[in-house]
C-alpha cells in the first residue's frame, strides 16, 4: 500500500510538474517545431542554440515526453510533439487575442497601427501618400516598416501586413489589393553606352541587377528568361528592391522593376524582350481588427491608394511601361524614383 501511495504521490508530483511548465518555453518549442532546427530558431529568436536546447530539455523533463527526435539534419516532432502542437499554436493564439483585443479596445479613434509591406511598395509608393493620410488623421501613428522578410500578423508582427502571398491562416481577413507588373528597364545612360537588347539571344552581352530576397523566387529570374543559368550575366547581386532601382538608375545594368516605377517618374527605358513577370499584393490583418476603427481606416486608405481603377499599374492586365505614362499623369503624389534615389547618402 505505501508503494502504490508513493506511485501516487509520484504522479501527482510529475502531474504539477507539468502545469508549472513555463509558457515561454512552450513558445521556443513552436519556433523549433517551425524552424526544424535549434540554430536556425536561435537565430530567429536572437538567442544562442545552446540556450535553446537547455529550455527545450527543461520542458521535455517537466512534461515526460520526448518532443523531438534530433539528428544531425535537424529537428523532427516526435509522436508526443506532433499531438502537443496544435494544442500549444492555440494557446498561442488565445495568448495574442489578448492584446488584439487590448489595442483595439484603447482609445479607438487614436493610437498606433503598425503595416509591414515588401521594401519597394512601402517606400515608394505608400510612404509618400502617408504624409497626406497624416495631415487628415493626425491622431493615428503608422508605423510603417518596409522589409522583404514576411511579418506574421496571426503572431502579433504586424497588425496589418502587405505581401505577395495570401496567408492560409483562417483567422486572417485577406484582400487582393492589386498586381505588381515585373519587367526589364535599363536607364537612359546605360541605352546611350551599351545599347538595349532586342531579343534574349544579345542578352549575355549585358549584365543583370539581380534581386535575392525572401518573398523573391530565386529561380524567376532564369525562368522568364528561358535560360537554364544566370552565371556571367549576374553584374549586381543585392537582397534590396531599392537597390536593385539605384543601380539600374546608375547605368550598372538591366533591372527587373515593378511598371510602377514609370509611373511614378522614373526616367527609365523598357526593354522588350518578349518578357514580363508578376506578383499579386494582398492586404491582410487579423478578424479582431475589424471593429477598431483605426484600424478600418488604414484598411480602407491603403485598398484606395492601390485602386487599379484609380492606378491602371495595378490592373490584373499587363500594360506596356510607355502607356502608363499618361493614364498616370495628374495621380503622381509625392515625390519620383529618381529624385528620392538621388538624394540617398553613398
Amino acid at each position: 500500500m505505501q508503494q502504490v501511495l508513493h506511485r501516487g504521490a509520484a504522479m501527482m508530483q510529475h502531474h504539477e510538474e507539468a502545469l508549472n511548465a513555463s509558457w515561454d518555453d512552450l513558445k521556443l518549442f513552436l519556433a523549433c517545431a517551425k524552424f526544424k532546427s535549434f540554430r536556425n530558431a536561435a537565430e530567429e529568436l536572437g538567442a544562442t542554440s545552446t540556450t535553446l536546447m537547455r529550455r527545450i530539455d527543461r520542458l521535455e523533463d517537466s512534461i515526460g515526453c520526448k518532443l523531438f527526435l534530433r539528428d544531425p539534419s535537424g529537428l523532427t516532432l516526435s509522436d508526443e510533439g506532433a499531438a502537443m502542437i496544435a494544442d500549444v499554436a492555440h494557446m498561442e493564439r488565445h495568448a495574442f487575442n489578448v492584446f488584439r483585443r487590448a489595442s483595439r479596445s484603447s482609445n479607438d479613434t487614436s493610437g498606433t497601427v503598425r503595416v509591414a509591406v515588401t521594401e519597394g511598395p512601402g517606400n515608394f509608393w505608400i510612404l509618400p501618400r502617408l504624409i497626406d493620410f497624416q495631415k487628415t488623421y493626425r491622431k493615428i501613428t503608422v508605423d510603417l516598416r518596409c522589409a522583404m522578410e514576411q511579418a506574421d500578423v496571426a503572431r502579433l508582427e504586424s497588425d496589418i501586413a502587405i505581401q505577395l502571398e495570401p496567408p492560409t491562416n483562417p483567422d486572417l481577413i485577406v484582400a487582393k489589393l492589386g498586381r505588381l507588373h515585373i519587367y526589364p528597364f535599363v536607364s537612359r545612360d546605360y541605352a546611350d553606352l551599351y545599347g538595349v537588347p532586342a531579343t534574349l539571344a544579345e542578352l549575355p552581352s549585358h549584365r543583370i541587377i539581380k534581386q535575392s530576397a525572401p518573398q523573391v523566387d530565386d529561380g524567376a529570374y532564369a525562368r522568364v528568361l528561358g535560360l537554364k543559368s544566370l552565371e556571367g550575366i549576374v553584374g549586381i547581386k543585392t537582397n534590396s528592391s531599392v537597390g536593385v532601382l539605384y543601380a539600374v538608375e546608375r547605368g550598372a545594368g538591366i533591372g527587373f522593376l515593378p511598371t510602377v516605377s514609370i509611373a511614378l517618374g522614373a526616367s527609365l527605358i523598357a526593354v522588350d524582350l518578349g518578357v514580363s513577370h508578376h506578383a499579386d499584393l494582398w492586404l491582410t490583418y487579423h478578424k479582431e481588427f475589424r471593429t477598431s476603427e483605426r484600424h478600418r481606416i488604414v484598411v480602407d486608405w491603403l485598398k484606395q491608394i492601390f485602386d487599379p481603377r484609380t492606378y491602371p499599374c495595378f490592373r490584373d492586365e499587363f500594360i506596356h511601361p510607355n502607356a502608363l505614362v499618361p493614364m498616370m499623369t495628374g495621380a503622381r503624389e509625392g515625390f519620383g524614383l529618381s529624385g528620392y534615389v538621388a538624394a540617398t547618402p553613398a
